[in-house]
């Protein structure tokens, strides 16, 4: 199939897959005409790299999943480098939950005393009003 082809089957653009052809990510293979070709197997490679840029891998984390496809395993994630940067990323992702989690905590211990302040100062009476609504512009 031509470039437009693969890019349309794959929901993507051609410049897309140049970029990949130009990182080596996908074959440059071309007809005796000159156009780019490909096949069902640079399919197979390139959902699988949008899979995982789905996931959140960035394009060069993606290089040992289209390796080892290319060597023939049919997943793409079988390899020793496949699953390395698999751990690779889950220990990123690990540090990231831990990181929301204690910023979540935080605003959470904020509200709650902002939410006690707030009571104390009026317990149901009225609304501050902001500092803002008494300048003129």
């Amino acid at each position: 199939m031509r470039i437009g082809e693969l890019a349309a089957r794959a929901e993507t653009t051609t410049r897309t897959l140049r970029y990949y052809e130009s990182r080596g990510l996908l074959p440059a293979r071309r007809a005796g005409n000159g156009y780019r070709t490909y096949d069902e197997c640079d399919l197979r490679l390139l959902l699988q790299i949008r899979t995982l840029q789905d996931f959140g891998f960035d394009l060069e984390e993606t290089r040992p999943f289209v390796e080892c496809l290319r060597a023939g395993h049919p997943e793409g994630d079988t390899c020793p480098a496949s699953l390395a940067v698999y751990r690779r990323k889950l220990d990123e992702l690990d540090s990231l939950i831990g990181q929301l989690t204690s910023v979540r905590e935080t605003v959470a211990r904020q509200l709650a005393r902002a939410e006690l302040a707030a009571e104390a100062e009026a317990p149901g009476g009225p609304e501050p009003q902001c500092e803002l609504g008494r300048h003129t512009w």
